[in-house]
């Protein structure tokens, strides 16, 4: 059998399986700790552990890292990181300084499924998920071998992770655990283009995390060509499930709507998208285009998102302009695209 990565697994799920090796219960909180925590991915380091136990760890699971193949850094201090898989396989991370915060925004899957045109995540098509390994360990990987500042984490690198449900929320539970890493639920956000299924799940994830929809339209037909997954999940059933995911989690949910000139960004189109904000209770999060090579879109002028904005708040609608970062390194909103071919050589900055 394939062994697995041993990072993929919860404390809960380590403990089992350390139990089931014949071992104390206590010795799993210690290895979760050396890996999740203190980031240590030799195991003859962890200088509690016993040779016999740690030998038992190499026969039986493995420890995956990512292999860092590029990083480019912005004018804005953001940066990006191109990272290689076990399988060849690559992908893109980011991470964004502020004053007393550094937000890493992780990947879920290598490509994407879905197909939003302005968004350059699918534009190579789906290759697969990621395993909550390799996911942690984007983050593990800026903290402890980059030493950077990590306090909050968002799922808004390439993939959908509701799409990758299981592999997200086990990453969400070993990050949010305070033997591990120790993130706040509240300061990890996941992103969906609206997949109903994974919502419904994420309700009863048992965790406070932050939901944020990829709304960019507030009409059945208009969403449908920005985001092909309305075909499937249209706003009918979207908006009831993101109102029952307030109601399960207490926690508002944010509406991310990138303005693009001349297609989403009327007066018309801004009270429709108050009257959604309404009905869910949802806050509002606007986000002029990232240019992403992308034919036939244009960013808003700025003139164009000051009005739609001021028509937001005279709604009553709470509303925040996300001034995008990292733009001049392709790192902003939509732009994660990675090196999804197998191998090959690193790629040139």
């Amino acid at each position: 059998m394939d062994k697995i990565d041993i990072r993929s697994l919860t404390y809960e799920e380590l403990k089992s399986r350390i139990e089931d090796m014949g071992e104390p219960a206590f010795r799993a909180g210690q290895i979760f700790s050396w890996l999740q925590a203190k980031g240590v991915t030799d195991v003859h380091r962890w200088t509690d552990i016993p040779r016999a136990l740690q030998d038992k760890i190499q026969e039986r699971f493995t420890i995956g890292r990512l292999e860092l193949l590029e990083r480019l850094s912005s004018r804005d201090g953001t940066e990006k990181f191109l990272f290689q898989l076990g399988d060849g396989r690559w992908i893109e991370t980011v991470h964004i300084p502020s004053a007393r915060r550094g937000t890493v925004c992780v990947s879920t899957q290598v490509g994407c499924k879905f197909g939003c045109p302005f968004c350059a995540s699918g534009f190579g098509g789906f290759v697969r998920n990621l395993a909550a390994s390799e996911i942690v360990g984007q983050v593990l990987f800026l903290r402890h071998e980059l030493e950077r500042l990590v306090t909050h984490v968002v799922f808004m690198g390439m993939g959908e992770p509701l799409d990758n449900y299981d592999e997200v929320s086990r990453a969400v539970r070993i990050l949010n655990s305070s033997r591990g890493a120790a993130i706040a639920a509240r300061r990890i956000t996941i992103s969906t283009c609206g997949l109903i299924p994974g919502i419904e799940r994420l309700a009863s994830l048992g965790l406070q995390v932050e939901l944020s929809v990829s709304l960019h339209a507030a009409a059945d037909d208009l969403r449908s060509r920005l985001v092909p997954a309305n075909r499937a999940y249209p706003l009918g059933r979207l908006v009831p499930a993101l109102k029952e995911f307030s109601r399960a989690t207490g926690r508002k949910v944010t509406l991310e709507y990138a303005l693009i000139s001349g297609v989403n960004d009327s007066l018309e189109a801004a009270d429709r998208l108050a009257g959604l904000a309404a009905r869910t209770k949802a806050k509002v999060n606007l986000i002029p285009l990232s240019e992403a090579g992308v034919k036939g879109f244009m960013a808003s002028k700025p003139d164009a998102v000051e009005a739609f904005r001021q028509r937001l708040e005279a709604k009553g609608v709470p509303v925040t302009v996300r001034r995008s970062k990292g733009g001049d390194i392709r790192a902003a909103c939509g732009q994660l695209a990675g090196r999804n071919r197998p191998g090959g050589p690193p790629p040139r900055p």
